[in-house]
Formats: structure tokens, C-alpha cells, sequence
């Protein structure tokens, strides 16, 4: 391949903007991700391939009429073109600044009780800022180095501020910013992707797997980085490869500055510094994509601080509700001839004399699994707004259902009676199971979808509670080539506004309703085909279970565009039951659960892809089966920053002795196919 011509560049840096503004004005590229980077280190070490060769002392005429020495007149057009490419490194550096900030602040934080760990995340850091501050001085040499008093500027700053400056970049003291790229790239990279030269047992293993292999101990932690473990690690290597391509650009400027002033030839320099830099990138992307291929790659919600309804979680109410009856109003014939544990399944007949049924709130559905636990009692009724029937129940055997306080509307004294010497009307505590307007028990079946028309994805998930609709609302985003995300277009699709008393809504078709028979919920972990992404979400029924589905889309990870999504687009998910033949679904208990947000710790884990579990009543004896468990997280699931999404799940997440949470999940995009870190040849633009 021969030497491009040179297009008015003047050699320094140059060869960035050449990359990044283009030296015809072009659009440069946008460094958005590990692909990007990589692609724009190829082409640094191509410009700069090019430049060298430009300044062999046949070649001179093609750099514009420059001659060697560097004259003062041509120093004012090197220092234009370093103050544009310095702008551009500004702006990207505060695009990662705040991620890369929280990030290894996340990390540090839950994940401290391995000191190695920190003190090599701690470093990192170090060396990065130097980096940044070295960066920032040669910023504000550019914008001080100019009297802007007169049109042409003179030049201000002496040269041997900028020799001084870049000799120091390019030394061997461990402070410089060739010292400083050594550090970080020994932090990554793991003994077997060193050269044998440069092993070493005082090494150790590589930052990346040894991050992995905390995460994978400390699993129940990883939902506070707002990140899955694989894309925490991509997003890692984003931030350390773009400080080191503005290291090694800043390094080739200076060599090139030291010989436009005549303080050596420093070619051989230049080229051991692009292998050196072209191998360390292999070697990293080596060590992320084996650390990448064995890191999670979904991510949920841990518990907030604080819970807050309606924010932080949605509930379904008064699905199976603790109610007190009264056997002689269970049956048609409002007899006394059988004891509580006959009626399982029955419903309340009347209201025998006006007697305490005339004081309560009926139960005009079902009554479930009705029992005995004493005769008679004192009972503490719930305001007439609350969701609750009861706040709490005392026995006189001295048993208590609820926690027992102060009673505002006053206690009620409850007594069993006996009928002809022979029957004993017993007061039973049953399940009331009841739709009515204090009884949210519904579910969206609707299809949501983000705007494939428009080349948009789902990047988010969180649960909504909309007119008593509980919801699966999706973040969506416009997609940019290389797996980009557009940030500017990310935002929450408005959920659909309707109400189940509507006209032109059906129950089965655009919701699904809970009760006795219909409560279970599907557990699954959902991903797509490789290739395909996630373009919207769905619930469904199967049997008598709600069971989720997800709606993938064939890309084209170049272009960044969905592959026909109208006609590619297929809807995933797992058809299995717990009547399966083979592999039934099976169930996750919860036992005796009390209200979620009563734990002072914080939930973790408990289901697995391809369980079930039934929405169901809070404990008896804790809480009066007052309340519908488990709640809904509705707190957002979406990484931040904003990617590409390969699936999505529920789960359900809890403690011991209460009810738990049931999220959704999201399932980040596995990268690790599209690093790869292929660089020119050499010859190719050198002869």
C-alpha cells in the first residue's frame, strides 16, 4: 500500500484528529465502547505509521513545506491542531469520568473485605488521574501559550517548556506517562498473556478475573453496581483503553516534537512504542474476553435503603385475606352440624341475627381453607380506607394474629354461642377470596414493545401499578453502530392507559385476574439467540400460570440496525409446567412469610430458572393473613450506563419468614465476539 498524500495535517497530533475530526473536516468517530476504541487505536497506529514515514528526508515535501528543524511560524500550527485534539480527549473524558468514578467506587464499597483487591483498584485510580493531570497541563499549556492581543497570536511559551514536557512523557522514570501505562497494563493482564520476559510470581493474577472472582463469591452484592458482572468488566476495560490511547498518542507527539526540534531521529523509538502498544492491547482484550466469558451476565435490584409504595415497590391487595366467619353463615341452611375444617371452600350465605358479620366488611367471594383456633375473642377492625380488615386478633387461649398495639376504632368482643345444648356455632378464620375496588389483582397481557420502526431497543424494565393494572414497563433507546446505545434517546415507553372496567378491555385477553386457582407466576431467565436482542416483553398465560415471554430481534452489529424487525422479530419463552412429564416445573414455597418491607436485611436470591410461585396471604399468626405476598420491585432494572440487552427474567428474591420480592431482570449483551484487536502491518505503510 503506498503513503497517502498529506491533506494540510501538519505532523504532532495531527494524526488524532486526522481519527477523530478528519483533516477534511470528515466526521470523526464516536468513542463509545471497547469496539470503538479498538478501532480507533487501528487507526492512530496507521496515521502515525504514515507520519514517519513522511518525515524521512526523501519525503519531506510531503509535509506541507515543513522543513527540520521545526520553525516557530510552523510551531503555532502543531499547537492548533494538539488544542483540537485535546478538546475532543476533554470531552470524552467527561463522558467516562462520572462512570469510571462510580464504578471503582461501587467496587470498593461492596466488595471490601479484600484489601488486595482495594489498594489495586486504589492504584488504578492513581495512575489514571496522573494520566488525566498530565493531559490537563498540556491543555493548559495550548490555551496559555497564546498573546490572542494581535490577529496572527504570538507565541508565548519558550521551547524549552514543550522539549522539557516531552521528554518527560517518553522517560523511563516510573512517574512518567510511559511509566505510568506499564503500571495500569500490569494491574490486567495475567501471567499466561505476558511475554515470558516479562513474568513474574510478584504479579499476580490479572485485575479482570481477580474482580470475577469476587463477584462470584460475593454474588448477593453485585446488584448495587447497576451493572451486570460481564458488562462492569467491559465498561472497565473501556475506561483504562481510552486513558491509554491518550497516553500513547501523547507519547508519539512528543517523540515527534523532540525531533522536529533536533534532538534525535527517535523512528526506531516510535515503532518499538506501537508494538509495545499494539501488543498490550492484544493482551488486554485476551484477559477480557477470558474473564468475560465465565462472568453473569444478568442484573437485578437489590433492596433500597428506604421502602417507599409506589416507588420502590408495587402491591396486589386483598388477593386471599384473613376474614372471620361464622360457621352458621357458610352453609345454605344455616346449620351448626360441622366443625371450622369442613368448609375448605364455601362462601358466606347471610348474616345470621345482625350479629358481628353485620359489623365487618362482608366477604362477598370465596371463603378458602377455613380453621378453628378458639371460641371467642377481641378484635381490633383496620380503618374503613386501609386495604386491611383486621389489624390485629386475640384469642382468649391467649393467641395472637397480627402485632398487637393501640387500637384506634376500639376493640370488639367476638363470642362463639352454642345452639340446643348440641351445636356449637363456631366462629371460623378463613381466606376470603374477593374482586372488588380494594382488590388489585391484575395483570397486563398486552404486548409492549420498544419502536422497531424506528431502530429502537429495550435497555430497562421495572414493574408499574397503572388503574390497579400492575405493568411490565420497558426503557427503550435508539441503537448506534458498533452496539452503541443513542443517550439522548433513552427514555421510559409510556405503559398502556386503560381500566378493566372499560368497554372495549377483556379479562384473558388484554389482563389476567388472580384468585384461588389462578395465582401462580412463572420464574424463568430468558435469552436470546446470539445475535438477536431484546425488542420487547410479554405476559402471558399458560395453564393457570402468568408466564413471561420476550420478543428478540435479529442485528447487524456493524451497521447498528435491527435486521427486519418485522419480519425477524420472534417472541421466546419457556413453554415447560409443572405437569410436564419430563423436567416439571417446580414450585418455590415460601413459608410463613410476614410483610416484605419488615426485614431489616436484605433480600437475596431464592428461585432459579424454571420454578413457579404462587402469590399468596402473609403469615396468620404475624400479620392476620392481611396482606398479599410477595411484592412486586418496582424499582428500575436498567443498566447504567444504557446497552444492549440479550434477554430478561423473574425471580424472586426474600429472607426467611417473609415474602420476598418478585423482580424483573435484565440480561446484558455479550460483547466478547466483537473485541478483537487486529492491527495493520507495518510494511503496509511504511515502504
Amino acid at each position: 500500500m503506498s503513503a497517502r498524500p498529506a491533506t494540510g495535517c501538519v505532523i504532532g497530533w495531527c494524526v488524532i484528529v486526522t481519527v477523530i475530526l478528519g483533516c477534511n473536516g470528515a466526521t470523526g468517530f464516536e468513542l463509545d465502547d471497547a469496539i470503538s476504541i479498538l478501532k480507533l487505536g487501528r487507526e492512530i497506529v496507521k496515521e502515525i505509521m504514515f507520519t514517519w514515514n513522511a518525515l524521512a528526508p526523501d519525503k519531506t515535501s510531503e509535509l506541507d513545506g515543513v522543513e527540520l528543524p521545526l520553525l516557530r511560524g510552523k510551531e503555532r500550527k502543531v499547537i492548533e491542531r494538539i488544542g483540537e485534539v485535546t478538546r475532543q480527549l476533554d470531552r470524552l473524558r467527561l463522558e467516562q469520568q462520572a462512570m469510571t468514578a462510580s464504578m471503582i467506587n461501587s467496587l470498593m464499597r461492596d466488595l471490601p473485605q479484600l484489601m488486595r483487591l482495594e489498594y489495586r483498584l486504589e492504584k488504578l485510580a492513581d495512575y489514571m488521574s496522573q494520566i488525566d493531570i498530565a493531559d490537563l497541563q498540556l491543555k493548559r499549556y495550548i490555551k496559555g501559550g497564546y498573546d490572542n492581543a494581535t490577529e496572527q497570536g504570538k507565541w508565548r511559551l519558550e521551547q524549552h517548556t514543550l522539549e522539557n514536557f516531552a521528554t518527560w512523557v517518553v522517560s523511563h522514570h516510573p512517574s512518567s506517562i510511559r511509566g505510568l501505562m506499564d503500571r495500569i497494563h500490569y494491574l490486567f493482564v495475567p501471567q499466561k498473556f505476558r511475554q515470558a520476559e516479562e513474568r513474574s510470581p510478584l504479579l499476580g493474577s490479572g485485575l479482570f478475573a481477580h474482580i470475577l472472582d469476587i463477584m462470584q463469591e460475593s454474588r448477593a452484592n453485585m446488584c448495587n453496581l447497576q451493572q451486570s458482572p460481564q458488562q462492569l468488566l467491559y465498561n472497565l476495560y473501556n475506561t483504562v483503553a481510552i486513558t491509554e490511547l491518550k497516553g500513547y498518542a501523547m507519547m508519539q507527539f512528543s517523540w515527534m516534537l523532540l525531533r522536529l526540534y533536533n534532538k534525535g531521529n527517535f523512528t526506531v523509538e516510535s515503532e518499538l512504542m506501537r508494538e509495545r502498544y499494539q501488543e498490550r492491547t492484544i493482551q488486554k482484550v485476551a484477559a477480557l474476553k477470558e474473564a468475560m466469558k465465565t462472568a453473569e451476565s444478568d442484573m437485578w435490584r437489590c433492596d433500597p435503603r428506604q421502602h417507599s409504595k409506589g416507588e420502590t415497590y408495587v402491591d396486589l391487595t386483598q388477593l386471599l385475606q384473613g376474614h372471620i366467619q361464622n360457621e352458621v353463615d357458610m352453609n345454605s341452611e344455616s346449620t351448626c352440624r360441622e366443625n371450622c375444617g369442613y368448609y375448605s371452600y364455601t362462601k358466606s350465605y347471610g348474616c345470621y341475627q345482625n350479629q358481628y358479620c353485620a359489623k365487618q366488611q362482608r366477604c362477598n367471594g370465596k371463603l378458602i381453607d377455613c380453621r378453628y383456633i378458639d371460641s371467642d375473642m377481641w378484635v381490633c377492625q383496620a380503618d374503613s380506607q386501609s386495604d386491611r380488615r383486621y389489624n390485629w386478633i386475640e384469642y382468649e387461649n391467649g393467641r395472637i394474629l397480627g402485632k398487637k398495639s393501640s387500637c384506634n376504632r376500639g376493640t370488639t368482643k367476638v363470642d362463639s354461642w352454642w345452639r340446643w345444648l348440641f351445636w356449637h356455632c363456631s366462629y371460623c378464620f378463613c381466606l376470603c377470596d374477593e374482586q372488588g375496588p380494594k382488590s388489585d389483582r391484575y395483570f397486563n397481557l398486552r404486548e409492549v414493545k420498544a419502536d422497531v420502526a424506528n431502530n429502537k431497543v429495550v435497555t430497562g424494565l421495572r414493574f408499574v401499578k397503572k388503574n390497579r393494572v400492575i405493568h411490565l414497563q420497558i426503557q427503550e433507546a435508539g441503537l448506534l453502530p458498533r452496539g452503541g446505545i443513542n443517550m439522548t434517546s433513552v427514555q421510559w415507553r409510556p405503559v398502556d392507559d386503560y381500566r378493566i372496567s372499560d368497554s372495549d378491555v377483556y379479562n384473558g385477553k388484554d389482563y389476567h385476574t388472580l384468585s384461588w386457582e389462578q395465582r401462580a407466576i412463572d420464574l424463568d431467565d430468558l435469552v436470546a439467540p446470539e445475535g438477536s436482542v431484546l425488542t420487547g416483553v410479554r405476559f402471558r398465560r399458560v395453564g393457570t400460570h402468568l408466564n413471561l415471554e420476550i420478543m428478540v430481534t435479529p442485528l447487524n452489529f456493524t451497521a447498528g440496525t435491527l435486521d427486519k424487525p418485522h419480519q425477524k422479530s420472534i417472541w421466546h419463552g419457556n413453554d415447560n409446567t409443572d405437569a410436564s412429564l419430563v423436567e416439571p416445573r417446580k414450585r418455590l414455597y415460601i413459608s410463613h412469610p410476614d410483610v416484605p418491607t419488615l426485614t431489616n436485611e436484605g433480600s437475596v436470591v431464592d428461585s432459579r430458572s424454571d420454578q413457579f410461585l404462587l402469590f399468596t396471604h402473609s403469615d396468620i399468626d404475624a400479620d392476620a393473613a392481611q396482606t398479599t405476598v410477595p411484592f412486586l420491585d418496582a424499582q428500575p432494572v436498567a443498566p447504567e450506563p444504557p446497552t444492549l440487552l440479550a434477554g430478561a427474567g423473574i425471580y424472586h428474591k426474600g429472607r426467611p419468614g417473609y415474602g420476598g420480592f418478585i423482580g424483573p431482570k435484565v440480561v446484558t449483551y455479550d460483547f466478547t465476539s466483537h473485541l478483537n484487536a487486529v492491527f495493520p502491518v507495518t510494511e503496509d505503510y511504511v515502504n
